[in-house]
């Protein structure tokens, strides 16, 4: 007699994508990425834009990687996993260049460099090659929305505080930040869009992320 075939959301793929948006958040647990949540949060727009990408190489390249994994031979696994990525990758960056041209210039190097993102690499040595093509794209969703999460919410405050604007994909700059606050003084703090600031935000968030989960903290 077979067995009930397991539901494509079932609370233990559902757990996939969950997990990683908390407790096995990449950044702020992992400590993984983490340069580019520094360095491309300065505005919301290359945020999103940044973490779409990401997403989007993560959720291929862990089917891909799946598909393939008992084909692979071990020895040689890592070269295949980066040429699975590197491609994913080309394309994301020409992608930008043609449909976003001028966030593909604020990402910068930022875009190639995903190729050595550990989160990815992580996922496909963790997770891709030893599970089914549907959990690995689960698990791939999770960790993408995971790590975007955190560079969306550096890059909100730090724009809004640092200019009083969002700039949105496809819309621009938008003002928050009414001109009544200025009038009476309000002043944005600059400091916010320096670099240093971007350690200090994902600090806290860190710290906040501790502070509600006691489990979180190591003894």
């Amino acid at each position: 007699m077979s067995s009930e075939k397991e539901p494509l959301f079932s609370a233990k793929n559902l757990k996939l994508i969950t997990t990683p948006l908390g407790a096995q958040n990449p950044i702020t647990i992992q400590v993984l990425g983490i340069c580019s949540a520094l360095a491309v949060t300065v505005k919301l727009e290359p945020a999103i834009v940044l973490s779409i990408s990401v997403m989007f190489v993560t959720v291929f390249s862990n089917l891909i990687i799946s598909l393939l994994r008992n084909t692979i031979p071990a020895r040689i696994r890592i070269i295949v996993q980066l040429v699975v990525v590197a491609s994913l990758v080309i394309i994301v960056d020409q992608v930008l260049k043609a449909f976003a041209y001028e966030v593909s210039l604020q990402l910068s190097v930022f875009v190639g460099l995903i190729i050595t993102n550990c989160i990815i690499m992580g996922r496909l040595e963790a997770f891709a090659l030893g599970n089914k093509p549907w959990p690995a794209v689960l698990d791939g969703i999770g960790n993408g929305a995971g790590y975007g999460f955190i560079l969306i919410v550096v890059a909100f405050f730090r724009e809004l505080f640092g200019t009083g604007n969002l700039t949105l994909p496809g819309i621009g700059a938008i003002q928050i930040i009414p001109d009544a606050f200025y009038e009476m003084g309000y002043a944005n703090n600059g400091f916010m869009i320096l670099p240093p600031m971007a350690l200090i935000v994902v600090g806290i968030i860190i710290w906040v992320q501790r502070s509600r989960d006691k489990d979180l903290i190591e003894s």
